[in-house]
């Protein structure tokens, strides 16, 4: 039967003791020590004198006391090494807390009733072997081999599972659960669920406390080797007579260049922020690499113009066939510099004498190449800038220094890599430059080609003024209208229109054939190509604006010729003429085809300008039957609006004046009226087309056929009066290649003949017309005498 026993209670705020634990409890000091000094006292004054005195250890947690407690002996009484008075009390057995009682002292007395511990099983000892263990390796990674020793020792169970009081992993309501609980079992089953549950937050934190450990020291090593690598450098660099740090090397290297006033403020500014940076700051290295680029950059470094125009314009001619009004330019350009520099006026204003032209042409003419001609005969560095495709304003301007990675603009990096303030860059493909939601780059383009504020440029990675008023500013465009019209205002307009047949063939001997026989791996000694062959190329094979077919055309001749030597088909010398180009290039692709087109009546040859040059195109028009077709107009081909219009004026005029014209109109009322412009997939606009379709229907209408040997061009307006058209010299030099040899143009067009090459002009015979009336008597064919008896009838 369970043993009940009258003690004194003695409550424990702040640790929970279990069997066979022993503890120190204040007697003296804070409150509660009070309560604890006077059950020691009721305890003392309740035992015989043989015997230790006896309380009952109760949690209390929240105010509450717990429904069991623990059996203590008072061991000694005595004085803590800080002088406080203090009892050891010992563990003995679980008992429950039953009623309150009287005793003697200030005590509160209860009724206790002693726990009987269960049996020990083979389960409870299973467990206890294995929470031994678990014990063991916790203590293990703390440190602690003397308590493994105390552990090891232990046989019991239940004092093994006791031992779990002094586990600081342990909360106290974990542990007033295991005073609760007398079962071994139970006990020892939670214990181990603890233990696991600790032991692996224990191996988390090893982990992390070896990985901040290793980051630590590797942190630390390297502070130290940096500290060391610094003070070797600085004996070093006393040594040499250099400067003791980075710091002061930048320093010196900024005092040293030659760079403009506000720059030098500003390099020097950050010098300083330099040397008040830490090194482990990120903005250590953006600091040194803005340093580095402003270093890098030629602030006062100009190249020498080379003044001899003479020998510039022979520089011109001997790199490009043709091209005079580029040439002109840049001749005059010089020539400009040349009295400029004779009269002292080298800056006025703060602004230098640079030069912003826009080269705009179809491909293959030569646009990005002159760039470096130009560049050589000016005596100054060339860099090209490509700028197709670019869609972000911060390739133009910089990024701000703020990103990370960021960099100076296209602009600011072509200078720095020309190496000089006043080089020649080449702005390729501006015409194909786009815009989205990071900005619009042609407009980031404007302040660097205005003439009026470049010399105050201001890059956003750099921010400080940059001089761009010497720069030489070479765009290339093939489509005008693609440039926003605030920047090609600032440009000036230089138009390549493409080359005659003779300039091709004169770039092809001498250009693209040398080029090409050197890639070929041969020599002129062993390739000619005739004159005549280089000719027929160019009129009936590439049929182009450039010349960009025609040297694929020379450089498959000459892969031809390699193979068949390699073979030993031929032998050397190979001598290639016009009779020869079947063998090599097969049936001709551009053959004359105006005669059959307009063989016929109702179709009209036109002329067109298109993104490659100039073009000729067909107007082909046709009535439809009185019983089978249906009234009005049906035009096709992907005509724009304009082009629509254009027809719908023509068949407008023709009606109005179908009697002076002795046209029979009135047959429109009753068929319809079908316009087609091929090709079919090629989309076509503009206002051009206007006296090709009138002349396409009055020949339809008056049954004589338009002469095949004219092409024509011009608006119509409804009272039949030609107006001007853009893109002559395009036109004319497309009717020469095409064989045409009659052209008919406005009237109000005479001033754009002089750009069309003599040679061109001199093999054309061009009609300048003011009215419909004349380009019908010009082109259409003369009507018979039978034709017109068929219409007076």
């Amino acid at each position: 039967m369970a043993e009940e026993l009258a003690l004194p209670v003695l409550p424990l705020d702040d640790t929970v003791l279990l069997p066979n634990m022993v503890v120190p409890v204040r007697l003296a000091g804070p409150e509660t020590a009070g309560e604890a000094r006077a059950a020691v006292e009721a305890a003392q004054a309740a035992a015989e004198a043989s015997e230790k005195p006896r309380v009952v250890l109760v949690p209390r947690l929240d105010g509450k006391y717990a429904r069991v407690g623990t059996l203590g002996v008072v061991e000694q009484i005595g004085r803590l090494p800080g002088g406080d008075l203090a009892a050891v009390v010992r563990g003995t057995a679980r008992v429950r807390i039953g009623a309150g009682t009287t005793g003697p002292g200030a005590a509160l007395w209860v009724q206790a009733e002693v726990t009987e511990e269960p049996a020990i099983t083979d389960r409870a000892r299973e467990l206890a072997r294995e929470y031994k263990g678990l014990v063991t390796t916790i203590l293990q990674q703390r440190g602690l081999w003397q308590v493994v020793d105390t552990v090891a020792q232990e046989d019991d169970p239940s004092a093994l599972a006791d031992m779990a009081g002094y586990a600081s992993y342990l909360t106290a309501e974990q542990k007033v659960w295991l005073l609760e609980t007398p079962d071994v079992v139970t006990r020892l089953e939670k214990l181990l669920e603890w233990g696991r549950e600790h032991l692996a937050e224990l191996d988390v934190a090893e982990s992390i406390r070896k990985d901040v450990k290793e980051g630590m020291e590797r942190q630390q090593r390297e502070f130290l080797l940096r500290q060391q690598l610094a003070a070797i450098r600085k004996e070093l660099a006393e040594l040499d007579g250099k400067p003791a740090s980075e710091e002061a090397d930048y320093r010196e290297r900024v005092e040293a260049a030659d760079l403009p006033e506000k720059v030098r403020e500003a390099a020097l500014s950050e010098v300083d922020k330099l040397e008040r940076t830490s090194d482990q700051s990120p903005e250590v290295g953006w600091i040194r690499t803005w340093l580095d680029t402003v270093l890098e950059m030629p602030w006062n470094v100009r190249t020498e113009d080379a003044y001899d125009v003479r020998g510039a314009r022979e520089i011109l001619d001997a790199d490009h066939s043709g091209l005079a009004d580029v040439k002109d330019r840049i001749i005059e350009y010089l020539a400009v510099r040349k009295r400029r520099e004779e009269r002292g006026l080298g800056v006025v204003g703060g602004r230098r004498s640079g030069a912003v032209l826009a080269l705009a042409g179809p491909p293959g003419v030569g646009k990005t190449s002159l760039g470096e001609s130009v560049a050589r005969a000016m005596g100054r560095k060339f860099v090209r800038v490509a700028l197709g495709g670019v869609r972000d304003e911060a390739e133009i301007r910089g990024h701000r220094r703020t990103y990370v990675g960021a960099m100076p603009g296209r602009i600011v990096r072509a200078i720095r890599e020309a190496g000089s303030m006043n080089p020649v860059v080449l702005l390729d493909e501006i015409d194909k430059v786009g815009a989205d939601y990071r900005g619009d780059p042609t407009a980031a383009l404007l302040e660097v080609l205005d003439p009026a504020q470049n010399h105050t440029f201001r890059d956003h990675y750099l921010e400080v003024e940059l001089d761009l008023s010497d720069v030489v500013f070479l765009a290339t465009a093939n489509v005008v209208d693609a440039i926003p019209a605030p920047l090609l205002d600032r440009m000036e307009l230089v138009t390549l229109d493409g080359y005659t047949e003779d300039e091709k063939v004169t770039i092809a001997r001498d250009h693209l054939l040398p080029r090409q026989l050197e890639r070929a791996g041969l020599t002129a000694d062993e390739v000619s190509v005739h004159d005549d062959a280089l000719r027929l190329i160019a009129g009936e094979y590439t049929r182009e604006a450039g010349v960009r077919q025609l040297e694929r055309s020379i450089a498959r001749i000459l892969r031809k010729v390699t193979a068949r030597l390699a073979v030993g088909e031929v032998e050397l010398p190979v001598s290639v003429g016009a009779a020869d180009l079947r063998a090599y290039l097969g049936q001709p692709k551009h053959t004359p085809e105006s005669a059959e087109r307009t063989a016929v009546p109702g179709v009209a040859t036109g002329l067109a300008v298109t993104g490659a040059g100039g073009d000729v195109l067909f107007v082909e028009a046709s009535l439809a039957d009185k019983e089978t077709g249906s009234t009005g107009v049906t035009l096709t081909g992907q005509l724009g609006d304009v082009m629509k219009e254009s027809a719908q004026i023509a068949l407008s005029y023709l009606r109005s004046q179908g009697g002076p014209l002795s046209l029979p109109v009135g047959e429109l009322a009753e068929r319809g009226v079908h316009v087609h412009v091929p090709a079919g997939a090629v989309p076509k606009d503009g206002p051009s087309a206007g006296v090709t379709m009138t002349t396409a229907l009055a020949s339809l209408l008056s049954g004589r056929p338009v002469r095949a040997d004219v092409a024509m061009t011009g608006e119509v307006s409804l009272t039949g009066r030609v107006l001007p058209i853009g893109g002559v010299k395009q036109k004319l030099l497309a009717a020469h290649r095409a064989g045409i040899t009659t052209v008919l143009l406005p009237k109000r067009n005479e001033p754009d003949l002089d750009d069309v090459p003599e040679s061109v002009l001199a093999e054309l015979n061009v009609h300048l017309v003011g009215d419909v009336r004349e380009v019908l008597e010009l082109a259409l064919q003369p009507a018979t005498a039978a034709d017109a008896a068929a219409q007076a009838a």
